[in-house]
C-alpha cells in the first residue's frame, strides 16, 4: 500500500483541481430504530484554534438536514492529536469520526481501526469525486477515508520588516542563496530573519529541492549527498537566523507568536495560517518556497474516517461525506482560508484568490506545480519522530549532520524491515 499510495497521491492534487466532487446535500439518515437522536462524535487536528466556528456553521447545516443526529466535535492541537487517537482506540472509546491525514493513513487503515465505508450503507455513490483523490484513502481495495481538504506550505515574509531595512521582497525566483542572504541582513535587534523547524516534515521537503530521494528500493537512502546539504541548509539557521532550542524552550506556538509580534521576517508555514494574521498589525505576504536545484513544495491531504468500533456507521458515512464534499463544507473553507476544498468549481476557488490578505494567493496553487510528497510507510509516526529526533540532535550540535543521517537511516531502515 505504501508505494502504491505514494504513486496515486502524486497525481492527487491534479485531480482535485479538475474533477468535481459530489456537490449539494448529504444523504440523510434514518431515524435511529429506538426513537431520539444519534450524537456522533467528531475528532480533529486543522479546527483549533482558528476555524472551530468554521466548523460549527458546517456541523448546524448537517444537523438541519438531519435531524436525527447531533455531531459533538472534540478538537486537539496537531502534536498531541495521534497520541490521544491512539489512545481511544486502544481504550475503546475511539470517536465516531476523526480527521485523518495521508502520512498517517497506512497505519490506522493497516491496523483494523477503519470502518470500511463501502459497509456503511445510506448513499454511497461517490461517482462524484475524483478516482485519484478517493485511491488515495483506499486499503486493500477498500475505501476508509474520503478526501476532505488539502493545504500548501508556502514562505510567509513581514514586508514591513523587508522594507524598514532595505531588502528586496522575496519572489517565485528566489534560491536558498537568496533566502540566506536576505535573512542574514534582517536578522538582530530581537528580529530573526528566518524561522523553519528542523524537523521530519521541512527535511524530506528540503531533500527533494536538493534532487535527493528519500527511500529507493525498499530502504532508505536520505543520507546521501543531497540528505547532507539538505540536512544542514536546516540545521545551519539555529544560532544565526533562527532561535536555537533553548530560546524556543518548549514554548507551544513560539514561531506563530514570534511572527505576530513582528520579530519574524520569514516564516516556512501553511496556508492554514491565513485566517489567524488577519489582525496583525504589519503588512505581510507570500511566496513560493525558494528551492535549491529545483522547487518542491510541500502538500499535505486530510480525510474524514470512521472508527472501525463506531455504532453508528451510517450516520459516520453520512457526515464523513457532508464534511468532505458538501458545498457549505466547500464554501466555508474557502471563505475563512480553512485549508482548501477537494472540489474543481472555479467559481468557488475564484473566491479563495479575491480575498486581498495575503495579497499573493496565487502563490498557493503555483505551489502545486512542484510537489514534494511525504514518504508513507506502516510504522509512519516512529520514523517521523526517528528523523526529527537526530536532525533535533544535530541542530543542537550533539552530533555532526553525517551522523545524525547515518543513524536515523538505520533507525528508518529497521522500521522498514
Amino acid at each position: 500500500m505504501a508505494g502504491s499510495a505514494r504513486v496515486v497521491a502524486a497525481t492527487l492534487i491534479t485531480a482535485l483541481l479538475a474533477t468535481a466532487c459530489s456537490q449539494g446535500s448529504a444523504t440523510r439518515t434514518e431515524e435511529p430504530a429506538a426513537g431520539g437522536k444519534v450524537t456522533l462524535r467528531y475528532f480533529t487536528f486543522s479546527a483549533a484554534p482558528d476555524h472551530v466556528k468554521d466548523l460549527d456553521t458546517i456541523v448546524a447545516a448537517f444537523e438541519k438536514e438531519n435531524p436525527t443526529v447531533d455531531v459533538q466535535v472534540e478538537t486537539a492541537p496537531y502534536d498531541q492529536y495521534f497520541t490521544k487517537l491512539q489512545t481511544s482506540i486502544a481504550g475503546q472509546t475511539a470517536p465516531d469520526t476523526f480527521e485523518l491525514n495521508y502520512e498517517n493513513f497506512v497505519t490506522y487503515a493497516g491496523a483494523g481501526s477503519l470502518l470500511d465505508l463501502g459497509t456503511a450503507g445510506g448513499d454511497t455513490d461517490t461517482s462524484g469525486y475524483a478516482t485519484e483523490s478517493l485511491n488515495a484513502f483506499k486499503h486493500d481495495g477498500k475505501q476508509f477515508g474520503l478526501p476532505a481538504s488539502f493545504s500548501t506550505v508556502v514562505l510567509l515574509y513581514n514586508k514591513d520588516l523587508f522594507e524598514k531595512a532595505g531588502v528586496a521582497l522575496p519572489t517565485a525566483d528566489w534560491t536558498w542563496e537568496d533566502e540566506k542572504a536576505a535573512a542574514e541582513k534582517l536578522t538582530g535587534d530581537g528580529v530573526f530573519g528566518d524561522f523553519q523547524p528542523v524537523t521530519f516534515f521541512e527535511f524530506y521537503k528540503a531533500l527533494k529541492q536538493t534532487g535527493g530521494e528519500f527511500m529507493a528500493g525498499g530502504k532508505s537512502t536520505f543520507n546521501s549527498p543531497e540528505g547532507i546539504k539538505a540536512a544542514k541548509w536546516l540545521v545551519e539557521k539555529v544560532g544565526k537566523t533562527m532561535p536555537t532550542e533553548a530560546e524556543i524552550g518548549g514554548t507551544a506556538d513560539y514561531d506563530t507568536n514570534l511572527f505576530k509580534s513582528g520579530k519574524l521576517a520569514m516564516w516556512h508555514n501553511g496556508i492554514w495560517q491565513f485566517a489567524g494574521l488577519k489582525d496583525v498589525p504589519f503588512g505581510w505576504d507570500v511566496v513560493v518556497e525558494p528551492g535549491d536545484t529545483q522547487k518542491a513544495s510541500a502538500v499535505f491531504h486530510n480525510s474524514v474516517a470512521a472508527s472501525a468500533t463506531t455504532k453508528h456507521p451510517r450516520e459516520a458515512y453520512a457526515w464523513a461525506k457532508f464534511m468532505s464534499s458538501s458545498n457549505v463544507a466547500a464554501t466555508t473553507r474557502i471563505a475563512s482560508s480553512w485549508e482548501l476544498p477537494p472540489v474543481s468549481d472555479q467559481a468557488v476557488l475564484a473566491g479563495y484568490l479575491k480575498d486581498p490578505v495575503p495579497a499573493n494567493r496565487q502563490a498557493v496553487f503555483d505551489s502545486l506545480k512542484s510537489i514534494a510528497l511525504p514518504p508513507v510507510i506502516a510504522r509512519q509516526q516512529e520514523m517521523q519522530d526517528a528523523v526529527t529526533q537526530e536532525l533535533t540532535e544535530a541542530a543542537a550540535g550533539r552530533k555532526s549532520v553525517e551522523d545524525a543521517l547515518t543513524e536515523a537511516a538505520a533507525k528508518v531502515d529497521a522500521l522498514l524491515g
